[in-house]
């Protein structure tokens, strides 16, 4: 015990006995994902980023993980629980879009965006469960969209699966709640990153006019809402949908 210099009071003596958590970035090799795995990284977790192919960015470990492929993520979940452990913290994130009006879009394009996004997000939080169940503790965070909220243009298959993943993290949340796991939502709106920066300027004047702060998010404004969800002081939060679109989305 330690005494503070004025007599009578007490200070406690403190120590940071934080146990370092297993994190599971699913798509986590760029963008969103990517800056999602480095918040997590700089607060001291142990993260691991998933990617279809190629290598892992500098400084994380990396696992192949083709979300559409049930086998290729139950490989990936028994290499990563072999030489990490049991996942603490899972970032639901890999997604793909197929954009194009409903009329003309094929089967193809709906399916493998729904296979990527909404399916692919069910088999692997699957296979975290287990793990957290035993350990009563864990949570489960998924990268929606704004459009799963307002629709889009053009994007029926992608807004589809971001509207599933609403439903998917609630059920999971009424499932799972006695054990202490959450499930939440982020829904970003327009974020800088390599896809957006493809925008011309008359097309991003467009969207920034429609966003009430007047801008795109940054990637590190999605990654730190993700490990506020995943901290102490976001544990009383389950079968929630954060938006961080700028005001773009309100009163949906």
């Amino acid at each position: 015990m330690l005494y503070g210099g004025v007599t009578g009071i007490f200070l406690p003596m403190t120590t940071d006995t934080q146990e370092v958590r297993i994190v599971l970035v699913t798509g986590g090799n760029r963008g969103i994902g990517l800056a999602i795995a480095r918040a997590f990284e700089a607060a001291g977790d142990t993260v691991i980023v998933s990617h279809r192919s190629g290598v892992a960015p500098d400084g994380f470990p990396g696992v192949i993980m083709d979300v559409t492929d049930a086998e290729s993520v139950a490989s990936a979940f028994k290499e990563i629980e072999t030489k990490y452990g049991a996942v603490d913290v899972l970032v639901a994130n890999a997604g793909i879009t197929k954009d194009g009006l409903s009329l003309r879009m094929s089967d193809e394009d709906f399916q493998s965006v729904v296979d990527t996004n909404l399916t692919g997000a069910f088999r692997t939080t699957q296979k975290v469960l287990s793990g957290m169940m035993k350990k009563k503790s864990g949570r489960v965070i998924f990268v929606g969209s704004v459009v799963g909220l307002l629709g889009s243009a053009g994007q029926v298959n992608y807004a589809s699966t971001k509207s599933g993943l609403i439903g998917m993290a609630r059920s999971f949340a009424r499932e799972y709640g006695s054990r202490n796991i959450t499930f939440n939502v982020i829904a970003p709106g327009f974020v800088e990153t390599d896809m957006t920066s493809g925008l011309s300027q008359e097309l991003r004047s467009k969207y920034v006019d429609q966003i009430p702060l007047g801008r795109f998010c940054s990637p590190e404004e999605i990654a730190g809402v993700a490990t506020f969800l995943a901290s102490k002081q976001g544990q009383y939060i389950t079968g929630a949908v954060i938006p961080v679109d700028g005001g773009l989305g309100m009163g949906h």
